[in-house]
Parts: C-alpha cells; sequence; structure tokens
C-alpha cells in the first residue's frame, strides 16, 4: 500500500525565477491567440495556398515519417542489442542533427545530394534522379531532422524492453530476424509509435533544412513553415492564420504524447 507524499512547499527564491519562465513560455503563445484575426480566420483558411502547403506539409511529413521508420528502427536496435568498436561515436552522430542548425543540415544535404554532391552526381548520372529543390527533395531534408527523434525513442524502449524474449524465441529456432519481427517489435510498439508522432511533428514543422535544400516553390516544395515566413512578409493576417494551424497540429500532437510522456509518473 502506498502513501502519498506529502506536497512540498517551493521556496520563493524557486518559484519567482519559475513563474517567470512559465510566463516566458506561454506569452508569445497567447499574444498568438490573442491577435490572431479570428473573424477573418474562415476566409484565410479557405484560400487555396492554404491548403495546397498544408496538403504538401502532410504529405511530406508522412513520407519522411515512414522513411524514418524504414531506417530508423533497425538503427535503433542496433544500437541497443549490440556492441561495436565506436558505438558511442555512432550514437552521438545520430544525435548531431538534434543540435546543429538546421541550415546547416541543409548545407550538408546539398554537398552530399545535389547535383554536384558526392551521392546526388552518381544518381543524376546513373539514374536521373535530382532531389535538390524537388517533393522528395523535402521529404529527404525532412526525415534529416527527424529521425534522431524517432531512434532516441526506440532505442530507450529496446534498453528498457527484456531481452530474454528475444533469447527465448531463438532457443526455439527463431532466427534474430524472426525474433525481431515476431517479438521484438510487439513489445515496443508503443515506443515506435511516440518515436514516429515526435519525428512527423518535427517534420511538419521543419524550416531551415528544407528551404536550404528544396527551396520555396508553391505546390512544391513549400511546406506550411515556408509558407508562413513568405506571407509575414506580406501578408501577416495570413501569416498568423497558418501559425494558428500548426499550433493547433502542435497541441493536438501533446494530447496524442500524453499518456507516453506520464507513464510511470503514478507509479512513483
Amino acid at each position: 500500500m502506498s502513501t502519498a507524499r506529502p506536497a512540498a512547499r517551493a521556496p520563493l527564491a524557486l518559484l519567482v525565477p519559475a513563474a517567470a519562465g512559465l510566463v516566458f513560455l506561454l506569452l508569445p503563445l497567447a499574444a498568438l491567440l490573442l491577435r490572431a484575426p479570428w473573424a477573418a480566420l474562415p476566409a484565410q483558411l479557405g484560400s487555396p495556398r492554404v491548403w495546397e502547403a498544408l496538403r504538401l506539409s502532410l504529405l511530406t511529413a508522412t513520407a519522411a515519417t515512414a522513411l524514418c521508420l524504414v531506417l530508423g528502427v533497425p538503427l535503433a536496435w542496433v544500437l541497443a542489442r549490440t556492441d561495436f568498436p565506436g558505438r558511442r561515436l555512432v550514437r552521438a552522430l545520430v544525435t548531431l542533427p538534434l543540435v546543429l542548425p538546421p541550415v546547416v543540415g541543409g548545407v550538408a544535404l546539398l554537398l552530399a545530394l545535389g547535383r554536384d554532391g558526392l551521392v546526388g552526381r552518381l544518381l543524376d548520372d546513373w539514374l536521373g534522379v535530382t532531389l535538390p529543390f524537388t517533393t522528395a527533395g523535402v521529404v529527404v531534408a525532412e526525415a534529416f531532422v527527424a529521425m534522431p527523434f524517432l531512434v532516441i525513442s526506440v532505442e530507450g524502449t529496446l534498453r528498457a524492453a527484456d531481452p530474454r524474449f528475444e533469447e527465448a524465441a531463438a532457443t526455439l529456432g527463431a532466427s534474430r530476424f524472426t525474433a525481431f519481427r515476431r517479438v521484438t517489435l510487439p513489445l515496443i510498439a508503443p515506443g515506435v509509435a511516440a518515436g514516429a508522432v515526435l519525428a512527423w511533428a518535427r517534420a511538419l514543422g521543419e524550416f531551415g533544412a528544407t528551404i536550404t535544400f528544396a527551396g520555396n516553390f508553391p505546390g512544391r516544395t513549400q511546406t506550411m513553415p515556408l509558407a508562413v515566413y513568405l506571407a509575414l512578409q506580406s501578408d501577416p493576417a495570413a501569416a498568423v492564420a497558418l501559425s494558428l494551424v500548426l499550433l493547433a497540429v502542435s497541441v493536438a500532437v501533446l494530447g496524442a504524447m500524453r499518456d507516453r510522456w506520464t507513464t510511470g509518473v503514478g507509479a512513483a
């Protein structure tokens, strides 16, 4: 039988900066809601330009998340379940896009996958595939910045999962891949789902790498964040309306992730 802990009184020296920090985080969001042109919002959101950017954003973010799942889940398994020289360095490199300025990531993608890039030149010469300034380039840029969120989430879930289930499957004759597919994946499904949601939200909000690597062409590479940036220079009301859409999506992601973040709090 667990007993509830008495609520601790916060000292004034901590309460004041904590309240200031909360105001600092919430004030811009409150300003966005209070200054939003609510009366003109239906007309703003009914613009074909808005729906075009929203459709492209949803499409590319979903495709980028799928790419992250295909590549990121096996990468997380290797980092969590195997031991090889340089594993810590590899893990650090995997998480590098989290702290790398997105514009730098876009420049790096251009140097690697551009028409004159290390790999892009081969793609262009051998397959006739050009990624920069295309919708596929948007997907690549979004996946580059979003994949670390998925890898970190799945790797943490794998480390918490009991590996003895996989070992038991191996003793029954299952191959490593069969054990991963039939045993491990069902066990870590919540972590994979959480990582996919985070990756999708990060891809949806990506700006710097996208505009650097894919450009800002309406209907082809102009996603919602790019549309907000463009509208802010000529039509601030439209920029606010687009920002509200992204804010609503972010709130929805928070709602979807609530149970994941609060797991274990009540059991503490």
